[in-house]
Formats: C-alpha cells, sequence, structure tokens
C-alpha cells in the first residue's frame, strides 16, 4: 500500500517557523513568487492584542496591533502555511495556522481569519512573566545588540534572510547570552535545512537561558529530523508537559513516538494535536492516515486524509488523494 506521508515528503523539504516550530512536511505551492496575499482577520471576542505571523516553509517574521474591535491585517504574503500569535496582555499567549493560497482567498486575493480564543487556547504562566518582567541577563543585553536583533526582525519582514541572518550573528557576538537572538538563528537554519546548525543554535539558546521554551521545543524538533529519537523524547515530553495545549509539541511528540514504533502513543499525541489545531503546519492528519493503513482500517484512514484535506486544499496531491479516499470509503 502506498504511503501517503511519502507523498508528503515529497511536496517539500522539512521546515520550521520562528518559534515555536518544525514541520516535517510543509507543501509547495503552484503560485509564482509574485502572487501574495493580504490577511484580513478579527479576534472573537475583539480584545486589544499584539499579533505576530511567522512563515512555516522560509524564514519570515511581522507584527502588528489589533484595533478596538479586534481586527488586523497583515499584507503581501507570498503562498503557504503560516502561524498566527496572538498576546493579550494578563491572558497569555494563543496560536493558530493559517493556510494562505487560491483556495482560501477570494477574487481580490483576500484571506479572511477569525481567530476565536478561548480561556483553554492561552497559555498561562510562563510566557506572560516573562513578557512582564526582565531577567538580570536580558537587563546586561547591550543596546546595540538589541539594536541588531530589532533591524534583523526587520529584514525578516522583507525576505532579506542574508542579511538578517548577519545582523542577528553580530547580535549573539556582542551579547552571547541572548537566547532569543540563538533561537533566531536556530529557526533561520532550520528552515535553510542546515539541521546541524539549529541544533546547534537551540543547543546555545538552552545553555544562555534554560527556562526559555522555544529552543526547547525547537530543539525537540530538529532531533526528530536528525533521527535523535531518544534524546527527541526527552525534550518533547518535557514540552508537552510544560504546555500540554500547545500543537506543536503534541505533534512532535507523536513524530517522536512514531519513529520509536509506538504507533499507540504516537496516535494519542498526533490526535491531540489536530484537536488543538487542526491546519497546524506539521499535518499530523497524514502521520494519522499512515498509522490507520498499517493497521489496515481504510474506513478512520479516509476521514483523517479527508481532515487534512479541508484543512489544506491546496495541497499538490490533493487530487490524487481525493481519488484514493473515494476508493476507500467505495470499499
Amino acid at each position: 500500500m502506498r504511503s501517503f506521508l511519502l507523498w508528503a515528503f515529497l511536496a517539500a523539504p522539512p521546515v520550521c517557523k520562528p518559534a515555536p516550530q518544525v514541520d516535517p512536511a510543509a507543501p509547495s505551492t503552484r503560485e509564482t513568487a509574485s502572487q501574495t496575499y493580504d490577511l484580513t482577520a478579527r479576534l472573537d471576542p475583539p480584545a486589544a492584542a499584539s499579533v505576530s505571523i511567522f512563515g512555516v516553509s522560509s524564514p519570515f517574521t511581522a507584527s502588528t496591533l489589533s484595533d478596538d474591535s479586534g481586527r488586523f491585517t497583515f499584507r503581501k504574503l507570498a503562498p503557504g502555511s503560516y502561524t498566527v500569535a496572538v498576546f493579550i496582555p494578563a491572558q497569555g499567549e494563543a496560536r493558530q495556522t493559517i493556510e494562505i493560497g487560491p483556495a482560501s482567498a477570494d477574487s481580490r486575493q483576500r484571506v479572511a481569519l477569525t481567530v476565536h480564543l478561548k480561556e483553554s487556547d492561552f497559555v498561562y504562566g510562563d510566557p506572560m512573566r516573562r513578557r512582564n518582567s526582565v531577567s538580570t541577563r536580558q537587563l546586561a543585553i547591550p543596546d546595540k545588540a538589541v539594536r541588531e536583533y530589532e533591524e534583523a526582525q526587520k529584514l525578516l519582514s522583507r525576505h532579506n534572510v542574508l542579511e538578517a541572518t548577519r545582523r542577528l550573528e553580530r547580535a549573539v557576538e556582542l551579547a552571547p547570552q541572548f537566547a532569543t537572538a540563538w533561537n533566531n538563528l536556530g529557526t533561520i537554519a532550520y528552515q535553510t535545512r542546515n539541521y546541524a546548525r539549529a541544533e546547534e543554535c537551540f543547543r546555545e539558546a538552552l545553555r544562555q537561558d534554560p527556562t526559555a521554551y522555544e529552543p526547547l521545543v525547537n530543539l525537540g524538533g530538529v532531533l526528530v529530523n536528525l533521527r535523535k529519537l531518544d534524546e527527541a523524547w526527552d525534550y518533547n515530553l518535557h514540552a508537552v508537559l510544560t504546555r500540554p495545549n500547545d500543537a506543536l509539541a503534541n505533534a512532535q511528540l507523536g513524530m517522536t513516538y512514531y519513529g520509536l514504533g509506538n504507533l499507540e502513543l504516537a496516535e494519542k499525541y498526533f490526535r491531540i494535536a489536530v484537536r488543538l489545531d487542526p491546519a497546524h503546519f506539521s499535518h499530523p492528519q497524514l502521520f494519522l492516515t499512515e498509522i490507520d493503513l498499517r493497521r489496515g482500517d481504510t474506513r478512520t484512514a479516509a476521514a483523517d486524509l479527508q481532515d487534512f484535506l479541508q484543512h489544506h486544499p491546496d495541497w499538490p496531491q490533493a487530487a490524487k488523494m481525493r481519488e484514493q479516499i473515494a476508493a476507500w470509503r467505495g470499499r
């Protein structure tokens, strides 16, 4: 029986986004680089929030504020998968995956998104404390290093990856304790498939700030790609225990169990990831489809693959997948 995960891996190389991250199968796109889309979104219920968007398949980030009605816009986005991160003071941060492309856009190349905020979506504790307090080591980061980091973010919003990388390297040269900059360097290395460098940067970020979550979950992801599964299990389990509502952490723990051959636990964490973020860029439904097929359960495989296509209608192999779903349901 042909592997649908193989189809996914052939579609595009593994990529991740700027924190948290890992994507074993990000879809390639059929659009040219000149085709862009505007994301017009609103928060439900309305809230004053800072909103960031992170590219999954290439280094990109941008930030804005929602207005009083909870609306915000990001313009000229290339097609692909993105993570939208919403931070509301005194509540925490919530994340949601959005796919930008022709299937989700209207005739004016606009993609509409409503981010439904529930109390369970927010990550409490650590992220809020870290946003509202400054450690002694953070205070010790010189202004020059901070400016280099901030300029790197501006460059990433303009897709100037080489110069952004140079600025980040300058930032950690000026301030070796700058864990956020190390994490950003690791993200770029991962997205450009330099996994050894990504591992190095994420480890250094954790060495400089052992309490940081982003390099923790990112290191767990890159270790899966490097097939260092025993060590990946340690980091990904710790990430899930730290933030049980993080779809990425659950998906990566599922990938770790999948690689170790424990399909029962792999399914458990993939289904949690689907519940938390059904459009998540790690594509847990594809792994679930593979698990279903190994068990000979074509009915469930059809349902899982259909759920994947519902959230990723622009997937390059969508037509073939629909044919296979019909075949399974026709048995």
